[in-house]
Parts: structure tokens; C-alpha cells; sequence
């Protein structure tokens, strides 16, 4: 306004009325003086106004009306060039806005005259526009009146003046609505009481309507009449009007002022009175009609649609949904339903395309609809008009496949069916034309040979119709083909766009104020209610918003469906296909996030569908679609629709042949593009919203699992599938198109899989267990065959696994479980990915950086590595060879880090069974190795025992001896470490066991280990300890060999750090139990000859059975257990049942010794030996100042034996000053009990006793396998006593001694086999000792010696010493007898060494030498001892000479000569000293038994039976001859001068001895040149001498003395008589026959003894000779 208030402006404007006034009065002053006047007086009153006035305008305003007549008369005079002038003013004051009231109502009706006289008519349109635009002073009737004119002028002839008046009045209507919209806005601060308008009230009375209001309600209310052909109330003065403009009015009105309809009641009332039925009655014609039906079948011609109107009608429908649905709920439902049937089939083709875009309108507006769902779906007994809706556009499209459009009725009528050709001509092989030529299709769909192109009609998201702005239009115009397929195609489209956006947007607020209240729980998937902490309104608002939602997508998401898959099928389109696909996903993805499970599957199972090829067999889908669309139709407004499955001969581009995945092999099946695009929009759905797709995974995955296959898409490392080689042949046949897009494909797949980390932790888990449930299925179809299975579901399952490491707790055990079973799948491919996939995701899960790390978290090591362990249960090889892999892996990269896990991994390597095949065993092994030489250290202490166990477990492994070895290596290198390492791994140990302990006692449970009662570190070592046992008695002797080795190095070199109550279990569980095994073994071995060693490997004889190899493993065992018991014998005496101990280890001595084994037997010996050498322990006041340098055990107590001392020193203690070092003062050293010591001893001696009786006792029974014992193991069983001895003297008794004397009387009875007696015997010519005798005499000597200086009580031992020599003296002429055993003599062999190879046989041995020694002991010791009481008493001296006898008397038939030579020097020898004696206890009767033995002894050998040998010569003659005078020689000083203390008959045997020996006693045998020699003169001159001598013996003294000399005497003498009787009475017979030499010889002989005894006469005393005188007279 400002610019025309200015004063320049107001000035102007005054000029302006000057000279306009000045101009009329030009004009008119020929011919309308009256106007010149007035215009002239108009001059002057302006003048006068501006000249009084300031405000000028205001008062110009105010004198209008005097101002504007001048200019209403001059338009009265009719003249153009004067009205048009005076027009021009008007308007200029118009503009100005100084026309009152008055003023205006004049100008009105001057221009209505005007206008009834058609002058100027343009000119009077723009005159009003002017008027009612510029300023609000006209109201009511001149309103009218005015805008009647406008109306006027629209219906004129002229065209130029209609459209221009249109334009007015559509402008005027236009002004009046905004007059009455500024009018409200001035006003709108007071607040009115509106009044109630009543239904019957008067039209006109709108008495409460404001002056603006009123005209635009009257203009209205008119406009409404106009339509409906009424006369209109307040329009007074209309001639004429059309409906097609009153619409057109009535749809601008309501379109641009929906506000004055909502705000004022007396709008909404006419809205709802006047303008909804008027609608309705006018769409009457198009509802009744039906296209085709014949007008004769109805009484009444029925009204045929009329575009214009229809179009209009459908418009201003279009508005009042849009602006007044709220007001008019139950008329929109009409309208909607109108729309509705408006597109069916049977409605002309141009009503079905506006209805078509009418509803397009409202697919846009999302709200609109949701208003719809509210107001009419969700309401009980109320039309579904959203539903119908979106199910009538269903309908729609499918009409237009199965029905093809033949151009509307009009068309037809006015061209011909112009429409003929149209689908038909459309080339039906379109499709296949594009790939071969070069056309460029159109994008259409197709379906069943329909083809309908797609146009492209609107901006997605507008609905901007075609045929709904066809305003000029009065004829149907013709609709192209597919127009109308195109805008339904658009309302789905926007459709689901606007309903998604909008539930997205409104899901999203929700959720954030959800988050911002920290509400207990978010929207959750279905609509129960839920409580929230929030404000309960809120929640209210939540809870119905969330049921709309719902309600809208179930009304709509079955017509959708059908529709979009039907399109889907027929889209040929690339950019169609895409936009279907997209709508599909949405409305999926929205169903997910409501939680409609059923919707949400359908619409993915559509998107599945389409992926596949036609009629593809995938049972999920075929029953989810099934069970959804029940029968696969639904019912669309009471019609039933068929859901139309795909049609097979879709012209799609194929891009790919394969196999499908199914168990029977079947034909090949086609991938086109479309399926390929499918694909990709599946992947999105997954990849976009898995967080909704819930059990729906299941589709999604199985779907892609098939397109994947055939494909031919394979796994690779982490799970990523990449394109493998056709593995099932040539079947897979793809474009480049494809395989340019399968890298693109396989890479969208993994990140579908990668963005699973964004997953809730629920969703996660409906993936995880739709892809088990898939792989499921893939192990079923490969059961039974060989083909190459799925493994979409298991490489997917890794990369799932592996990128949500962060949180794989949560979704671990499923995978891992179901993983573990297709680890034990029969298909070797399914169970190697099963175990790939398994691994990977072990050693990814340990190597992530867990937080907090897994250090901190044992729980989740454990988690991870416990499938792990799981494997060992299967006993596929290839598996197992994975997961040991997989732990060599783990090992190498964290090893160090393992912790808790160790007894896992353990686990794992101890798990591998014998049977399971070598390379496991060495790849198990190889970890094994890692383990000990890596990372002992490393782990807890508690798992070294699990180390020694799996160690040990492999020793015991027989497929590779190699390992078995190695293995007892590493146990040896674990000793070694727990000894380096001892301190910390017990600190450790104590630590962990009293936790354990604690545990145990607050669960009321006893704590369950191995060797309980020892510390822990202890049952460490026993464990190895224990482990070695086990394989000393491995069934291979070479692991025995090495464990036993092994064993006993370890508990001597570390033995010394074991508890001293530890020991017992030493010796009680490890050492006893692995003996009692071996002998078990041992005894019970094979005696089968093994041929080979296996291979090429020769077995040495000495091995080369069973039974032999057993016995090397007993020597071993036995030997180490001795050396413990010796060199640690301090620290076991004192433990308490060291002597049980100590018989156990002898019973096992004893039963080795005795076993028929010489090689065991021996060694049993040698550890007897061994664990003989021991000293007693020497007492304190005993012991040594300084440490003797031998290894003398001193008993040493390390730690204290009241319980485990940690201080315990970890140092070897072998050498004895380190252990005296060891000591402290406060503790003693434990000395042990002399009692207990001796009895230790006599158990010794027991079981040696019981070796040697049992071992040397005969057998009954001989045959080739008797069992002899060896030499050598006799002489060392007899070489033991000695020492043994030494301990048990002081308590050795008579008894003792018998058994010892059995044993070794035995011992050397033995004789040995003809096969090594050229090893053992002597040549018969050596007089040598075997060993064995050597010991036996060793041990008597020993004896001996004992009694010399033993206490008196022990002498009487003395007899039976001699009695067990003189024994052995008689082997010589008597060889023993061993048993029942022939033996062959070793004199038979004297002449003939070779006759000793005899096979078998045995040969007794030459004992001569044996017996020799014998018998010089005998002498010596006699001579030592003959004066003992014991030997007195027990009469040795006669059983000496008694023995002595044997050999005497066989003299020359002696198997030795010297045999009989030593008895008679020894005789002279033990008689020299046992003469004296006998002759002391004369008296006593002692030796009376004596004298007889001892003659027939001198008799026997004097006079012996047995030949000398031919061979003999002269000088041995001689010299044997010199032995008998040395016997003869002792008669003489030894016997006969005693002879009153001699018995008589003895002496009277002896003379009668030396008269027989002193007279010549010749032998046939000798010849005559011999005789002199032979008939021993020497010997016979010696007897008789000693005769003689004793005859005159003149120191006689006594009378008793005497009788000797007599006897001798008379003995002589009668000797004499009885020669010379029988040589006088010879010679007498003979008569001149000359006697034979020897008896003249003989009688020389006599005659000269008895010249001899003249002689002697002589020289003796007379008084002795009285009587021998008396006698001669007898000669």
C-alpha cells in the first residue's frame, strides 16, 4: 500500500483524476453536455478535497461517490472511446482504493448494464477483477451481482471473452474464499462460542457467519446447487451453467481452502449435505454401467459415463480424501469404494486408467492410508478399504495379463477397434531377438504371451496423472497399451515405499524415545503389550501406533505379494525387475521389524523363487509358500484370485547352466539374469536386515546355498566361496557375463556374512542355526554316496564364527557342536571342511584379541579349545590328523599363552589310540616333542603330570618302535626337568593342592589323586616313576631294555628328592609291582623260536625267543632293584617295613634264581651278591672320623619325616660325606636295630638255603629238556655264603651247617652238559679245581676259620666239617651220583677228547683233583684240631682212616694214582698226630672202634688186592715199594712202642701183619729176571726187622711191657717153623725133583732170619732169653 499512500503517488494520482475528468469533459462537451458538466464539477471537488484535506485518500474515499459519477455517467452514454476512457478511471481510483461502499454497489450496476448490452466485455471483466481485488468494500448482493456478471460473460458466443471470464470467475471465487481465510486470521484472537449448526435450518440463515464468510458460504452453497442443476439462492440472475465447470470450481475451492471447511461448522456442513451426495449421485451413471452388457436386456437405457464429468468427479473425490477424510469417514469409504470397482474388468478402458490415478494419488500419501486402516480396516463391522485396495490393484494387474485390453468403447465406436493388433502384433519372441540382433527391447512385461511395455509415466513418489488433467477433453480419450499396467505398477511401488518410510520413520521415533527413557524393554517383535518404565501414555501411543502398523501391513501384504510376484515373473525389465525386487525386500524387511512372521517369510520366499530357477525343487520354500497362502489363493473382494505360479517360458537371457543340488543326480537346470538379480537383492535383504530375518534365515540361506551349487561356487580358506572347477564334470556351462559377476557375487556373500557382527545376539543365533539346520541337510544328502556334498552351510558357519570373534561365547557352542557332527560325516569332503572349518575357528578364537584377553579369562580358553578335545571322540583318521595339526599349530604361534588350557591339549595328543595309524601317531607325537622341549616351563605345574602320562602313553604305542623309544626319552628329559626346576614346581604344587584340599572339604568330598597320602610334588615322580613301569613290561624288548634303563638311572640320579615316606611307594607300588609283573611275564613267556626280528633283522640265538627276550627284561628289572636297595639302603631301613620289603625282594631273588633260566638264574645271584655286600650300619661311636672313600650306606634321614618340608635340599646326595654332611645337629641320624639287622641276615640265609636245596636238588625224571643248573651259577651261589656268613655266624648252628652241607655236597654233584664241558673241564691230565669246587672248599674253609676263633660252644662244628670233606675225599674212588642221571665218567673220555661232543649228554666231572684238595684240608685241619674234645669225641680219626681205606685198599686201581700215593702220606701224616691222642684217652674207650679200622687199613693197603700195571716200572716198583716200608716204618716208632696203651688184638693183627709182610710171598705174574725185585725184599726185610726188634726189645720195664716182644717172638718164630715144616715135608714129596726156586728161596730166607735171631740172641741179655731158648728145640 505504501506506494500508493506516498504523497507522490497521491499527487500523481490527483493529476491523473484531473486531466481523465478534463479528457471526459472534452469528450462529451459535443454531444453529452450533462456529462461535461459533471466531469467539470468533478474537477473543481477534487480540487476542494486535496485543497482541505491531509488525508487526502481517506477523504477522497469518503466523497466516491460524487467522484466516480462524472465516470458512471460517460459510461452510461454507450460510446466505446468515452466508456472505455471512463473504465480506465474508475479502475485507477479502484487501484487506489478510495471507492466506498456506495461508490462500488453503483459501479456494479453500471457495469452490469454495460454488460447486458455486451459492451466492452473484456474490458468489464477486468473492471470487476479490479474491484474485488483491490479492496473488500463489496459484500453480499453487489458480490453477487458482480460475480453473476462474470458467469454472464463465460457463457457468451464470443471464445476469447468465455475463457476470459472462466479465468475470473475461477480468480473471483478464488478472492472470495481468501476474504473470508484473511478475515478468520483477523479475527482468530477472539474467541467465539461457535453455534451448533442445525441440520434443518434454513440455508440462507447464517446469521452467525462473518460478512466474508457469509459470501463465500453463499458462493459455495450455489456452486453446489449450480452442479446439481438447481437454482442457485444467493447467485441471482444466472442464465445458464455446466456441471464440467462447477466441478472444476467446487474441486478448486475445496482444493485450495480446505482450512475454511475444517474450521467452520456451516462448511462442513454443506461439505457433508451438499457436496458428498451430489458426488455420488453423479457417479451413478459409471457404477451401473458395464461395458459390453446390451442396453434391450435393462427396461431403462442405461447412462453411459461421461469423461468430463467423470474425471472431475474423480478429482474432486481425489481432494475431499486428501483434505477431509477426517470429516467425511463414512463418505470416503463410499468414494474408496467406488474407486475400487471402477477398475474392473468390465469398466471402459479410460474409467479403469483415471480410477487407476485417482488411486495412484492416494498411494502417495502414506498417512492417508494409515488413516484409511484405522477408520475402516481395524474397525469390526467396517468395510477393509485398505485392504480392497491394494487387493483390487492386485486384481487390476492380473486382469490385464488375462485379459487383453481392446481400447475403450468409445474408441472403438469412433475409429474401429484401432486396438486390434496391439498386444498380438507385440513379436512373441521378443525375448530372444535381444540376444542375438542388435534390437533394443522395450521394458515391458510378458506373461503367458501378453505383452504389455512399461511406460514410463511419473517421478517415483508423485503421482502426477495423465488423464485426470485432461480438463479440454469431452471425448474418452484412447489410452496406449500398458499405461494403465504402468501407473498400477507405480501405486504398488509408492505404495510400499510410503508405508515403509513412513512405519521405518515412526519405528525409529519410538525406538529413540525408548532409548532416551532408558525404558526397561525396546519395542519388542510382537504386539503384546509390554511393560515399560516409561510414562504410560507414551507407552498407549506406542502400543496403538504399533497395532496400525501391524494391521496395515497384514491388509496389505497378500495383494501385494501376488501382485509384485506376478510382475515379477513378467518383468522382462532389468530396472522393473529392480524396482519389484526392492519393494519385496522392503515390505520383508519391514515385516521383520514388526515381528509378522508370516508376511515376512512369504515376501522372502518370493525373492527365493525368483533367485531359482522355475519349478526348482526346494522343499522349504514350496512349504513355507504353502503354508502361508493356503492353497495359494485368497479371496479379493469376494473373487477368488489364483495366485498364477511362474510361467516357465519367461523370455529371460540364460546366463547359467548347472547342476542342482539335490541328492539323485538330476538334468541341468538354467540360471537367467533375472534369477541372478534375485540373487543379489536376496543378498542385500540378508546383508541389510538380518537383524529382522529371524527364522527366515533358513529361506535365505537355503536359497542361496542352491544358487551358490549351481553355480559351482566352492569354499576356500576362512570360508569365502570362491568359483571352483566343475567337479561334477562339464555340467556348469556360465556366460562371461556371469563370470565377471561371480567374484562380485562371492564377495557380497562374505560381507553378508562379515556384517553378521552387527547382528543382535538373537538374530545371530536364528543365522547360526539356519545355517546348521542347512548343513543339516547337506550331511543328509551325502550320506550314502560319494559326491561331492554342500559346504555352503559349513564355510559359512566359519566365516560367521570368525567374524564375531568379539562375542563368540554366546554363539560357540552351537557352531562348534554342530561342526563336531559333520567332523564325523562319512563323506570324507563334508568331514575335512566340517574339521577345516572347526580348526580355523579354534586357532582364529585363541588368537583374537579378546577383551578382556584370554589370559584373564580362562573360562572362554576353555570354551574355545574344549571342541578341540571333542574331536578325539572321532575316529576318522583324517580328522584326527586335523586336529592334531591344528594343536602343532596352536603350539607354535600360543604355546606360551595357553594356561588353562593345557590339560586340553593335552588331552588331545593322549587321546590317539594304538589302532589309529602311524602318521597320526607321529604327528601326535611331533606336538608331544614340542610340548616337552619347549614349553614345560610354561605351563602350570599341574599339568606336567598329564605331560608324563601322554609320554608315557606313547611309549606303549606298538605301530612305530622309533617313537616308543623317543618317548621314553622325553620321560627322561621331563625327569631332568623337575629336577632343574624342583623348588619352583613343588612351591606351585603345595599351592594348588591346598586349594584343592580347601575345595574338597567345603563340598564334603576327600580329594582324589594318584599316591594320595605323598606330596604333591612326589606323586609327580611316582607318576613318571609309574609310567616307566608300565613300560618295562612292554610285549617289545627293546622298549623294556630302554624303559628299565631309564627307570632305574632316574630314581638313582633323582631319587634323593622324593619325601622320605615316599619311598615306600617306591618300593611297594613302582618297584615291587613292576618285579611281580615281569616275573609274571617272564614265567609265562613264549618258548617258541622267533625266525626274525621283523625285516631283515637276525635274532642271535641267545634271544631269539619269547621267553629268552623276557628274560634279559627280568635280569634288568631285578639288577636295578637290587642297586636301589643297596646304594639307598639308609634311606629305606628306616622306613617300617623294611623288612618285609627286604623278603619280598628276596622271595623275588629266590624265584629268579630258581627260574629254568640260566641267564636270569645267574643274574638273580649277582643282585643277591650286590645286596650281600652291604655292611652293617656302623653306630656312631663306630664311625669312621673321616668318610671312607668305599661306599659304606649310612643311614641318613633327608627332610623331616613328620611332613613335607619345603626346605628339603635339592642337591644329588650319592657320595657318603655329602649325606653325613647333611645332617643337623638336632637330628640324630636313625641308627637301625642290630635285631632287626640280624634277622635281615637270617632271612638271607634262608632264601639262600632254599635257592641252593631247590636248584641242586636232582630231578626225578630226566629226559632232553630236564633242567641241569649251570657251573657258573652254582659257583656263585656257593661263592655268596661266605659273605653271607660274615652276618649270621654268631647265630650259625649244627642244623645250619647239615643244610649247608647238603647244598654243597649237591652243588658239586652236578655235572655238566658234554656241550661246555671243553669250557670248564680241565684236560684229565691237569690237576686243576673248577671254580665251583674252588667256592666249595672256600666256604668250608671259611667255616673253619669261624670256629677256630669263635667261642667254644661253636667246636663242635669240627665233625661235621670233616665229615662233609671226607665226603668229597671219597669222590675220588667214587664220583657222586647226581640223581638218577647217567653220566658218562670222565676217565671214559681219558683216551678220547672228541667222544666229550656227544650230543646231549652230560659228563661228570673229574673230582680226583677235588678230592685231593679235600683231603690235604682234612689233614691240615686234623693237625689243627685233633685235640679237640668235638673231634675226639666224634671220632674223626676213625672216620678219616675209615675213608682213607677206600682208596688205600684199591691202591693201583685208584682212577688217579696219585689219589692213593697222597691217602698214604696223608694217613701218616693225621696218624703221627692222632696216634698220641688216641693213646691219651686210652683209657676213655674213645678210640677203641678205632684200632680194628686201622688194621685192616695197613692190611688192606699193605697186602692190596690190586694188581700194579704191566706198564709199571722198575724204579716206580721201587719207589711205591719205599712207600709201603715208610707204613711199616711208622708201625715201628708209632705203634708198637706204645703197645701197652695199644689194645692186644690190635697189636697181635699188626705183628701177624709183619709176619706175613717179612717172608717172601711171590707172584706167578713176575718173570725171573723180575723176581728179586718183585718180591719186595726191602719190605719183607723191613717187617722182618721189626719183628726181630721188637723180639728183643731190652727196654722192657714192666712185664705188661713185655708181652709185645713176645708176641713179636713168637710170631717170628712161627713164621719160621711153618716154612721149614712145609720145606722138609716138599721135599720128602719131591724125591729127585729140584723144588721150585722161590721156595728154596724162601727157606734160604728163613734159615737166614733164623741165623739173624742167633745172632740177636747173642746181643741180649741172658735173662731174656730163657724163654725163646725153651722154643728153639722145636724148630
Amino acid at each position: 500500500m505504501s506506494g500508493t499512500n506516498s504523497p507522490e503517488a497521491v499527487k500523481k494520482l490527483l493529476e491523473n483524476m484531473q486531466s481523465d475528468l478534463r479528457a471526459l469533459s472534452l469528450e462529451c462537451r459535443k454531444k453529452f453536455p450533462p456529462v461535461k458538466e459533471a466531469a467539470e464539477s468533478g474537477i473543481i471537488k477534487v480540487k476542494t478535497i486535496a485543497a482541505r484535506n491531509t488525508e487526502i485518500l481517506a477523504a477522497l474515499k469518503e466523497n466516491s461517490s460524487e467522484v466516480v459519477q462524472p465516470f458512471l455517467m460517460g459510461c452510461g452514454t454507450k460510446e466505446p472511446k468515452i466508456t472505455q476512457l471512463c473504465l480506465a478511471a474508475i479502475q485507477r481510483l479502484m487501484s487506489h482504493e478510495v471507492v466506498s461502499e456506495t461508490a462500488a454497489g453503483n459501479i456494479i450496476n453500471m457495469l452490469w448494464q454495460l454488460m447486458e448490452n455486451s459492451l466492452e466485455e473484456l474490458k468489464l471483466l477486468q473492471t470487476v477483477l479490479v474491484l474485488l481485488t483491490t479492496s473488500t468494500v463489496v459484500h453480499d448482493e453487489a458480490l453477487s451481482k458482480a460475480i453473476v456478471l462474470c458467469f454472464r460473460l463465460h457463457f457468451t458466443k464470443d471464445n476469447i471473452t468465455n475463457n476470459t471470464a472462466a479465468a475470473t470467475v475461477r480468480q473471483v471465487v478464488t478472492v472470495v474464499f481468501e476474504r473470508m481465510v484473511a478475515e478468520d486470521e483477523r479475527h482468530r484472537d477472539i474467541v467465539e462460542q461457535p453455534v451448533l449448526v442445525q441440520a434443518n435450518s434454513n440455508r440462507r440463515s447464517v446469521s452467525t457467519l462473518r460478512p466474508c464468510a457469509k459470501d463465500a458460504y453463499m458462493l459455495f452453497q450455489d456452486l453446489c446447487q449450480l452442479v446439481n442443476a438447481d437454482a442457485p439462492y444467493w447467485l441471482v440472475g444466472m442464465t445458464e451453467m455446466t456441471r464440467t465447470f462447477g466441478l472444476e470450481l467446487l474441486e478448486s475451492v475445496l482444493n485450495d481452502f480446505p482450512q475454511v471447511f475444517l474450521q467452520h461448522q456451516e462448511f462442513s456442513f454443506l461439505l457433508k449435505e451438499r457436496v458428498c451426495p451430489l458426488v455420488i449421485k453423479l457417479f451413478s451413471p459409471n457404477i451401473k454401467f458395464r461395458q459390453g452388457s446390451s442396453a434391450s436386456s435393462s427396461p431403462a437405457p442405461v447412462e453411459k459415463p461421461y469423461f468430463p464429468i467423470c474425471m472431475r468427479l474423480l478429482r474432486v473425490v481425489s481432494v475431499l480424501i486428501k483434505q477431509f477424510y477426517s470429516l467425511l469417514v463414512t463418505e470416503c469409504e463410499i468414494f474408496l469404494s467406488l474407486l475400487v470397482k471402477f477398475l474392473d474388468a468390465d469398466k471402459p478402458q479410460w474409467l479403469r486408467a483415471v480410477a487407476v490415478e485417482s488411486i495412484h494419488r492416494l498411494c502417495v500419501q502414506p498417512q492417508l492410508l494409515r488413516s484409511f486402516c484405522q477408520s475402516y480396516d481395524m474397525k469390526q463391522h467396517s468395510t477393509k478399504v485398505f485392504r480392497d485396495i491394494v487387493n483390487a490393484l492386485g486384481s487390476f494387474i492380473q486382469s490385464l495379463f488375462l485379459v487383453p485390453p481392446t481400447g475403450n468403447t468409445a474408441a472403438a465406436n469412433q475409429a474401429g477397434n484401432n486396438n486390434v493388433g496391439g498386444p498380438i502384433s507385440a513379436p512373441a519372441s521378443t525375448g530372444m531377438l535381444g540376444i542375438g540382433g542388435g534390437v533394443t527391447l522395450l521394458p515391458a512385461f510378458e506373461y503367458r504371451g501378453t505383452w504389455i511395455p512399461i511406460l514410463t509415466i511419473t517421478v517415483q513418489g508423485s503421482a502426477k496423472a495423465t488423464y485426470l488433467e485432461m480438463l479440454d477433453k469431452v471425448e474418452p480419450p484412447t489410452i496406449p497399451e500398458g499405461y494403465a499396467m504402468s501407473v498400477a505398477f507405480h501405486c504398488l511401488l509408492d505404495l510400499v515405499r510410503g508405508i515403509t518410510s513412513m512405519i521405518e520413520g515412526e519405528l525409529g521415533e519410538v525406538e529413540t524415545e525408548c532409548t532416551t527413557t532408558e525404558a526397561a524393554s525396546s519395542p519388542t517383535q510382537s504386539s503384546e503389550q509390554q511393560e515399560l518404565q516409561s510414562t504410560s501414555d507414551q507407552l498407549d501411543t506406542e502400543i496403538v501406533s504399533r497395532a496400525v502398523w501391524e494391521e496395515m501391513v497384514n491388509a496389505c501384504w497378500c495383494g501385494l505379494l501376488a501382485a509384485l510376484s506376478l510382475l515379477l515373473d513378467a518383468s522382462t525389465d532389468e530396472a522393473a525387475t529392480e524396482n519389484i525386487l526392492k519393494a519385496e525386500l522392503t515390505m520383508a524387511a519391514l515385516c521383520g521389524r514388526l515381528g509378522l512372521v508370516t508376511s515376512r517369510d512369504a515376501f522372502i520366499t518370493a525373492i527365493c523363487k525368483g533367485s531359482l530357477p522355475p519349478h526348482y525343487a526346494l522343499t522349504v520354500l514350496n512349504a513355507t509358500t504353502a503354508a502361508t497362502l493356503s492353497s495359494k489363493s485368497y479371496s479379493i473382494q469376494g473373487q477368488s484370485v489364483m495366485m498364477i505360479s511362474p510361467s516357465s517360458e519367461s523370455h529371460q537371457q540364460v546366463v547359467a547352466v548347472g547342476q542342482p543340488l539335490a541328492v539323485q543326480p538330476q538334468g541341468t537346470v538354467m540360471l537367467t539374469s533375472k534369477n541372478i538379480q534375485c540373487m543379489r537383492t536376496l543378498l542385500n535383504l540378508a546383508h541389510c536386515h538380518g537383524a529382522v530375518l529371524g527364522t527366515s534365515w533358513q529361506l535365505v540361506l537355503a536359497t542361496l546355498q542352491h544358487l551358490v551349487w549351481i553355480l559351482g561356487l566352492k569354499p576356500s580358506s576362512g570360508g569365502a566361496l570362491k568359483p571352483g572347477r566343475a567337479v561334477e564334470g562339464p555340467s556348469t556351462v556360465l556366460t562371461t557375463a556371469v563370470m565377471t559377476d561371480l567374484p562380485v557375487i562371492s564377495n557380497i556373500l562374505s560381507r553378508l556374512f562379515e556384517s553378521s557382527q552387527y547382528l543382535d545376539d538373537v538374530s545371530l543365533h536364528h543365522l547360526i542355526n539356519a545355517l546348521c539346520s542347512l548343513s543339516l541337510e547337506a550331511m543328509d544328502m551325502a550320506y550314502g554316496n560319494n559326491k561331492e556334498p554342500s559346504l555352503f552351510a559349513v564355510a559359512k558357519l566359519l566365516e560367521t564364527g570368525l567374524v564375531n570373534m568379539h562375542r563368540i561365547e554366546i554363539l560357540w557352542r552351537p557352531l562348534t557342536g554342530h561342526l563336531l557332527e559333520v567332523c564325523q560325516h562319512p563323506n570324507s569332503r563334508m568331514r575335512e571342511w566340517g574339521a577345516e572349518a572347526l580348526t580355523s575357528l579354534i586357532k582364529a578364537g585363541l588368537t583374537f584379541n579378546h577383551d578382556p584377553p584370554l589370559s584373564q579369562n580362562q573360562r572362554l580358553q576353555l570354551l574355545l579349545l574344549n571342541p578341540l578335545k571333542e574331536m578325539s571322540s572321532i575316529n576318522h583318521p583324517d580328522i584326527r590328523l586335523k586336529q592334531l595339526e591344528c594343536v602343532l599349530q596352536i603350539l607354535q604361534s600360543q604355546g606360551d599363552s595357553l594356561g588353562p588350557g593345557w590339560p586340553l591339549v593335552l588331552g588331545v595328543m593322549g587321546a590317539i589310540r594304538n589302532d589309529q595309524g602311524e602318521s597320526l601317531i607321529r604327528t601326535a607325537f611331533q606336538c608331544l616333542q614340542l610340548v616337552v622341549t619347549d614349553f614345560l616351563p610354561t605351563m602350570p605345574c599341574t599339568c606336567l603330570q598329564i605331560v608324563v602320562d601322554v609320554a608315557g602313553s606313547f611309549g606303549l604305542h606298538n605301530q612305530e618302535l622309533n617313537i616308543s623309544l623317543t618317548s621314553i626319552g622325553l620321560l627322561w628329559n621331563i625327569s631332568d626337568y623337575f629336577f632343574q626346576r624342583g623348588e619352583i614346581i613343588e612351591k606351585e604344587l603345595n599351592k594348588e593342592e591346598a586349594a584343592q584340599q580347601k575345595q574338597a572339604e567345603e563340598k564334603g568330598v576327600v580329594l582324589n589323586r594318584p599316591f594320595h597320602p605323598a606330596p604333591p610334588f612326589d606323586c609327580l615322580w611316582l607318576c613318571l616313576y609309574a609310567k616307566l613301569g608300565e613300560l618295562c613290561v612292554d610285549p617289545r624288548p627293546a622298549v623294556r631294555k630302554s624303559a628299565g634303563q631309564t627307570l632305574f638311572s632316574t630314581i638313582g640320579a633323582h631319587g634323593t628328592l622324593l619325601q622320605h615316606s615316599t619311598w615306600h611307594t617306591v618300593i611297594w607300588k613302582v618297584l615291587f609291582h613292576l618285579l611281580d609283573r615281569v616275573r609274571e611275564s617272564s614265567t609265562t613267556a613264549d618258548k617258541e623260536k622267533i625266525e626274525s626280528g621283523g625285516g631283515n633283522i637276525l635274532i642271535h640265538h641267545s634271544r631269539d625267543t619269547a621267553e629268552k627276550q623276557w628274560a634279559e627284561t627280568w635280569v634288568l628289572t631285578l639288577a636295578g632293584v637290587a642297586r636301589i636297595f643297596n646304594t639307598r639302603r639308609y634311606l629305606l631301613q628306616p622306613l617300617g617295613d623294611f623288612s618285609r620289603a627286604w623278603d619280598v625282594l628276596l622271595d623275588h631273588i629266590q624265584s629268579a634264581a630258581l627260574s629254568k633260566n640260566n641267564e636270569v638264574s645267574l643274574a638273580a645271584l649277582k643282585s643277591f651278591q650286590e645286596i650281600l655286600q652291604i655292611v652293617s650300619p656302623v653306630r656312631d661311636s663306630d664311625k669312621p672320623e673321616t668318610p671312607p672313600a668305599v661306599n659304606v650306606p649310612v643311614p641318613v634321614l633327608i627332610g623331616s619325616i613328620s611332613g613335607p618340608s619345603l626346605s628339603r635340599p635339592f642337591v644329588r646326595t650319592d657320595s657318603i660325606g655329602e649325606r653325613l654332611g647333611r645332617y643337623s645337629s638336632s637330628e640324630p641320624p636313625i641308627v637301625t636295630d642290630e635285631l632287626e639287622d640280624l634277622n635281615l641276615w637270617w632271612a638271607a640265609w634262608n632264601t639262600w638255603y632254599r635257592i641252593g636245596s631247590e636248584s641242586t636238588k636232582p630231578p626225578i625224571t630226566f629226559d632232553k629238556l630236564t633242567f641241569i643248573p649251570s657251573q657258573p651259577f652254582l659257583t656263585a651261589l656257593i661263592q655268596i655264603f661266605p659273605a653271607l656268613y660274615q652276618h649270621i655266624k654268631t647265630g650259625f648252628n649244627m642244623d645250619d651247617l647239615q643244610k649247608l652241607g647238603v647244598i654243597l655236597h649237591s652243588a658239586v654233584s652236578v655235572p655238566i652238559s658234554s656241550d661246555a664241558s671243553p669250557f670248564i673241564l680241565p684236560s684229565y691230565t691237569e690237576a686243576v679245581l673248577t671254580s665251583l669246587q674252588e667256592a666249595v672248599l672256600t666256604a668250608l674253609d671259611v667255616l673253619q676259620k669261624a670256629i677256630c676263633i669263635g667261642p667254644e660252644n661253636m667246636q663242635i662244628m669240627y665233625p661235621a666239617i670233616f665229615d662233609q670233606l671226607l665226603a668229597f675225599v671219597e669222590f675220588s674212588c667214587k664220583p657222586p651220583q647226581y640223581g638218577q642221571l647217567e653220566t658218562k665218567h670222565i676217565a671214559n673220555a681219558k683216551y678220547n677228547q672228541i667222544q666229550l661232543f656227544a650230543p646231549a649228554e652230560w659228563v661228570a666231572l673229574n673230582y680226583v683233583p677235588f678230592a685231593e684238595r679235600s683231603l690235604e684240608v682234612v689233614v691240615d685241619l686234623y693237625q689243627k684240631t685233633a685235640c679237640h674234645k668235638a673231634v675226639v669225641n666224634e671220632k674223626v680219626l676213625q672216620n678219616i682212616i675209615k675213608t682213607l681205606r677206600v682208596p688205600l685198599s684199591l691202591k693201583y686201581s685208584c682212577p688217579s694214582e696219585s689219589t692213593w700215593k697222597l691217602a698214604v702220606s696223608s694217613l701218616l701224616k693225621v696218624l703221627s698226630i692222632g696216634l698220641p691222642v688216641a693213646r691219651q684217652h686210652a683209657s676213655s674207650g674213645k678210640f677203641d672202634s678205632m684200632w680194628p679200622e686201622l688194621a685192616s687199613t695197613f692190611e688192606d693197603f699193605l697186602f692190596t688186592k690190586s694188581i700194579p700195571p704191566d706198564n709199571l716200572s722198575i724204579q716206580e716198583f721201587q719207589r711205591n715199594e719205599s712207600i709201603d716200608v715208610e707204613v711199616v716204618q711208622l708201625i715201628s716208632t708209632e705203634i708198637l712202642p706204645y703197645a701197652n696203651f695199644i689194645p692186644k688184638e690190635f697189636v697181635g693183627q699188626i705183628m701177624t701183619m709183619l709176619n706175613k709182610g717179612s717172608i717172601h710171598s711171590q707172584s706167578s705174574s713176575f718173570t725171573e729176571a723180575e723176581i728179586d725185585i718183585r718180591l719186595r725184599e726191602e719190605f719183607s726185610k723191613m717187617c722182618f726187622e721189626t719183628l726181630l726188634q721188637f723180639s728183643f726189645s731190652n727196654k722192657v720195664t714192666t712185664p705188661q711191657e713185655g708181652y709185645i716182644s713176645r708176641m713179636a717172638l713168637s710170631v717170628l718164630l712161627k713164621r719160621s717153623q711153618d716154612v721149614l715144616h712145609r720145606y722138609i715135608e716138599d721135599e720128602r714129596l719131591s724125591g729127585k725133583c729140584p723144588l721150585p726156586r722161590q721156595q728154596v728161596t724162601e727157606i734160604i730166607f728163613v734159615l737166614k732170619a733164623v741165623s739173624t735171631l742167633i745172632d740177636s740172641l747173642k746181643k741180649t741179655q741172658p735173662e731174656n732169653a730163657y724163654i725163646h731158648l725153651v722154643q728153639i728145640p722145636l724148630l
